[in-house]
């Protein structure tokens, strides 16, 4: 079956069999998948391809979107299908009017980030694996946040980039020293988006603020903030709005390179090694601290 006509007749499943296709076209999207409208009687729908070892992915996705809706404290798009025809796995999205947030919208997004946090599960982790980016990401529960960011973050990837031969200076001496760059801190597991840079947020027009493209999983809340911080995209205004909803203690600023080593890395693993040098001065930075 041809992808386009897998799409349609899943849709059919999902909105009801009482619509016309009227036109498809191709739109901006991210450097992962390939990005389309779909055109219908029914309203137009956001279309996700990719290669057909895709499909894992994209129901990861589709399960990560529904777990932040039912939180029901951010707007997130609403996945109506996913699946696999022939060479090539989709995902259909509701589609959004999307367009750059404001002072206010990032002000909301501050305070509703803040309310998905307190979303807790009694463990690090996830209920399935799924991708940071096209990489891997796994998210098998662990009792022990250290344990958890030293296995399944830091760790994963520092292997990931050298069977791709880059290797860092200092990178298994920082995974030793996790336990005191973390000691008396002790997180509760929030719900995190898990990918929350700059171009993962929008805003509708009447300034609800949307979050997409996630990676779930239930760690830090911090992670999610330092991420924040790395590419900015964020008005100060969403930094003061989630202070003061949840405010953060003195030791924020190392665990924010902590967290954030784990993107600069996978940036490596994805992009090449242009960002190597990013993550050895994080680590260097993080030995000294």
């Amino acid at each position: 079956m041809e992808p386009w006509d897998a799409i349609v007749e899943t849709l059919r499943d999902t909105v009801g069999d009482r619509f016309q296709v009227r036109d498809r076209h191709p739109v901006g999207g991210g450097c992962i998948n390939a990005a389309w409208t779909l055109e219908t009687s029914a309203g137009a729908f956001f279309v996700k391809l990719n290669d057909a070892e895709g499909e894992a992915m994209f129901a990861a996705e589709a399960a990560g979107l529904a777990a932040l809706a039912a939180t029901v404290t951010v707007r997130v798009p609403r996945p109506l299908a996913h699946g696999r025809a022939g060479s090539r796995a989709f995902l259909v999205l509701e589609q959004l009017q999307l367009g750059g947030g404001d002072r206010a919208s990032a002000a909301r997004l501050g305070r509703e980030l803040a309310a998905l946090h307190a979303s807790h599960a009694d463990a690090f982790g996830w209920t399935r694996d799924n991708t940071i980016g096209s990489t891997p990401q796994p998210n098998g529960w662990m009792d022990d946040w250290v344990a958890f960011w030293r296995e399944r973050r830091l760790g994963f990837q520092l292997g990931l980039a050298a069977r791709r031969g880059h290797r860092f200076t200092g990178g298994e001496r920082l995974l030793e020293r996790l336990d005191a760059l973390l000691a008396g801190h002790t997180p509760a597991p929030s719900l995190l988006h898990g990918d929350l840079w700059g171009g993962n947020w929008a805003a509708l027009p009447d300034g609800t603020p949307v979050l997409f493209d996630p990676a779930v999983y239930h760690g830090d809340r911090e992670a999610d903030l330092a991420m924040t911080e790395l590419f900015g995209g964020f008005d100060p205004a969403f930094h003061a709005a989630y202070r003061e909803a949840a405010p953060l203690d003195a030791g924020y600023p190392v665990r924010r390179d902590l967290y954030n080593l784990y993107h600069v890395l996978n940036h490596v693993n994805l992009f090449g090694g242009g960002y190597a040098g990013q993550a050895q001065r994080l680590i260097d930075r993080l030995l000294a601290a």
